[in-house]
């Protein structure tokens, strides 16, 4: 299994696959610590990014730690403290 850390180039590829780009929103400014909401981007848009992160990188998010997670830096967070175990499997 890969050592790689998740980052926010691929969260932002995530996040359009997910749910696409709200029109007027730059996903290539500075937004690792932008509100979710402010990018354009609500719960549901998360947990479906989420699910495609799981199936992608063959780990389980805890769905209130993805709802909890509130900008891009957080998020990133969530997804390495799961993928750290998995990859020292």
């Amino acid at each position: 299994m890969s050592t790689k850390l998740f980052t926010l180039e691929d969260l932002k590829r995530t996040l359009r696959e997910a749910a696409g780009v709200a029109e007027g929103v730059d996903l290539d400014g500075d937004i690792l610590d932008t509100e979710f909401e402010v990018i354009g981007y609500e719960s549901l848009a998360l947990l479906e990014a989420g699910g495609l992160i799981e199936r992608e990188y063959g780990i389980s998010l805890d769905e209130e730690a993805v709802s909890e997670a509130n900008t891009p830096r957080s998020f990133i967070d969530v997804v390495n403290a799961q993928l750290a175990p998995a990859q020292a499997a």
